[in-house]
């Protein structure tokens, strides 16, 4: 018997108003569903403007408790009305604390589990160490409904040891909620195929497909501005971009996997029974000579 299974990437645009966007999410959502997608991706914060561009106290009182969260209470349910897998990003408070979390929800409507956002970005535009505490989850995989999947989130996709991490750990997919898009100091840097390309390679070098969801929009805050770029996308297991979406539009892309036949084709190639893990320690230090 075969396993296929067929999934989708959202991207949208946000604005000021929570329940708006919440609103629109689940949208598109249905859509997906509605085409026949069982895992449904949807970008990074998509809650809230990415508040993220300047410093600013005001924002912390984004953060919510998992259990208080407006988004994964709504989504809870519409996962488990719709039997579809829905990974839900959101700004988590715990205690002193504060995450940019993810939280996993099965086809049931059951929380399976939350991953915390492990490399947390700071630079212009991206001021993301003054919001976030780096996580402190690890990297995991999750054994939903329909396949075991790891995500990572947006900076998280740029580390090939983040991916190799939730291979080893059994992810048949790969996913990535991000928000990315224009540099505010230098508006003549465009990180578009950079940002594919890294992607591309942790699909490739696994042999695992990876779904990418970004946002679209132009967002300011207190003199900054980004231009999200979209361009979510979907890359089979040899790295090779199945589907993409344009750089503006809000919409859904799908791809139908055949999970039995790429676990066949990772086993043929040999690229997991060949590693050498033993050989790997200096991987563990900054700067490639203090080991512990």
């Amino acid at each position: 018997m075969t396993k296929k299974v067929k999934v989708a990437a959202t991207q949208m645009s946000c604005s000021n108003n929570i329940e708006e966007n919440i609103e629109k999410a689940d949208k598109l959502v249905q859509e997906a569903a509605a085409n026949g997608a069982k895992i449904i991706l949807l970008q990074e914060l998509f809650e809230t403007p990415y508040f993220c561009q300047k410093e600013n106290p005001e924002y912390y009182s984004y953060a919510t408790e998992l259990e208080e969260n407006n988004a994964i209470q709504h989504f809870k349910k519409v996962a488990k009305e719709l039997e579809i897998v829905l990974p839900i990003s959101f700004y988590e408070k715990k205690n002193n604390a504060r995450y940019n979390s993810l939280a996993v929800i099965d086809a049931n409507g059951e929380i399976l589990g939350r991953y915390r956002k492990s490399h947390i970005p700071d630079g212009p535009g991206y001021e993301e160490k003054f919001y976030f505490n780096p996580g402190d989850t690890g990297f995991k995989v999750w054994k939903t409904k329909y396949a075991k999947i790891g995500i990572g989130v947006c900076w998280d996709q740029w580390y090939p040891e983040a991916a190799r991490c939730m291979a080893l750990q059994g992810a048949e997919i790969l996913f990535y909620p991000t928000a990315i898009g224009s540099e505010p100091e230098d508006s003549t840097v465009d990180s578009k195929d950079h940002w594919q390309t890294c992607m591309l390679g942790h699909a490739a070098a696994n042999l695992v497909p990876v779904v990418a969801s970004n946002r679209v929009g132009i967002e300011q805050q207190a003199g900054s501005e980004i231009t999200f770029y979209g361009s979510s996308f979907i890359a089979g297991a040899q790295g090779q971009k199945i589907v993409e979406a344009n750089r503006t539009d809000e919409t859904v892309i799908y791809a139908e996997l055949d999970l039995d036949q790429l676990e066949r084709q990772r086993a043929e190639w040999g690229i997991y029974r060949d590693r050498r893990p033993d050989l790997y320690k200096i991987i563990t230090s900054y700067d490639g000579e203090n080991l512990v």
